[in-house]
């Protein structure tokens, strides 16, 4: 029997990241491009090129906290947990709830 080259190696079998290494991937990266400090991950998704992660985050700190504007970013990864791109899917109040 022989092993697997890399190349011979289908795009899943290359590169598994462990579930929390990947999303602590995506909130670093995250802050190191946008400058925003996340507060937590809302959702994950594996996708058929990477991950698709949901990520809060607070855009603008205010007195009271709850007045504080948080944010849903929408963060892609590669499989291996680079960061391809990001977008904004929504902005609230911290205090507010969904409708």
């Amino acid at each position: 029997m022989t092993a697997k080259s890399e190349s011979d190696k289908t795009d899943d079998e290359s590169v598994s990241i462990p579930v929390p290494r990947m999303l602590r991937a995506a909130r670093d990266q995250l802050a190191d491009l946008a400058g925003l400090r996340p507060e937590g991950v809302a959702g994950f998704e594996r996708t058929p090129d990477g991950w698709t992660v949901e990520i809060e985050v607070e855009e603008i700190p205010r007195v009271p906290e709850t007045m504080s504007v948080m944010a849903l970013y929408v963060v892609t990864l590669d499989s291996a947990g680079d960061l391809t791109g990001y977008r904004r899917a929504r902005r609230y109040e911290r205090g507010r709830t969904d409708s």
